[in-house]
């Protein structure tokens, strides 16, 4: 089975409907629909708990005993790229940045699966740190909207979209949340502040690319805010309201 990335001419040909659609969304013309899927109305997730699993080991997906947290973390399951390349079991759902995201931690690549877990520190004052927003599936690319309130120089953006597969569904016992694509960011001094009358902040669009057979109706877009020291300083989830 093979992986999907995003190709640079697949990106040249979506990018100009795409584009379309991002700056409707901008623009508000589409607002209503955006809206359906923010982080609003959840609450701020108190830590972050992350699972990888190599490509090669269809046991550790199987696993009825694997690890999970309480329903209030956010949750994320990294399918590493395994010594069989295409031929592993898993290929089709591995990911490159989960080897960037390891590396990241300083941790070792998994022969069959490792947990790495962090507690979110606490809000601080009543507004969020970070406030997400998806978009809908354009030519195999959803619109992302993130936006950072008061970002550190030197702290990370980790931006996720994960599929989430209910328990029993692809073989997997347990429920998940399948990384599908990232996009991260360092904080630094020439990011794009804006500093009028409320605290600064750091807002992008980010197209994403969705691996053929990602189901969009399963999608949340996560996100967390990280110190160089490991600290989770802010995280948040997108929750897409019922459709009437």
């Amino acid at each position: 089975m093979k992986t999907f990335p995003a190709p640079s001419a697949v990106f040249r040909h979506a990018l100009r409907p795409l584009a379309a659609a991002v700056l409707a969304w901008a623009a508000g013309t589409a607002a209503a629909q955006m809206s359906a899927c923010t982080s609003d109305a959840a609450l701020p997730p108190p830590a972050l708990f992350e699972r990888f699993i190599s490509a090669d080991c269809a046991d550790c997906w199987r696993d009825p005993h694997t690890p999970a947290p309480g329903a209030a973390a956010l949750l994320l399951d990294w399918i590493v790229p395994g010594a069989a390349g295409e031929e592993a079991p898993l290929s089709a759902a591995a990911r490159r940045d989960a080897l960037e995201r390891l590396q990241a931690l300083g941790r070792a690549v998994p022969a069959t699966s490792d947990v790495h877990t962090a507690p979110v520190r606490a809000p601080r004052g009543p507004r969020p740190a970070l406030r997400l927003a998806l978009g809908p599936a354009v030519n195999d690319y959803v619109g992302a909207s993130v936006r950072v309130r008061a970002p550190a120089r030197g702290t990370t953006l980790w931006l996720v979209l994960a599929e989430a597969l209910p328990a029993g569904s692809e073989g997997s016992p347990v429920a998940r949340f399948v990384v599908r694509n990232t996009f991260s960011r360092l904080m630094g001094e020439r990011e794009q502040l804006s500093k009028e009358k409320q605290p600064a902040v750091w807002q992008q669009i980010v197209p994403m690319y969705l691996p053929e057979g990602t189901q969009v109706q399963r999608l949340q877009l996560l996100a967390w805010m990280e110190a160089d020291s490991g600290e989770v300083l802010a995280a948040a989830r997108s929750v897409c309201a019922a459709t009437p």
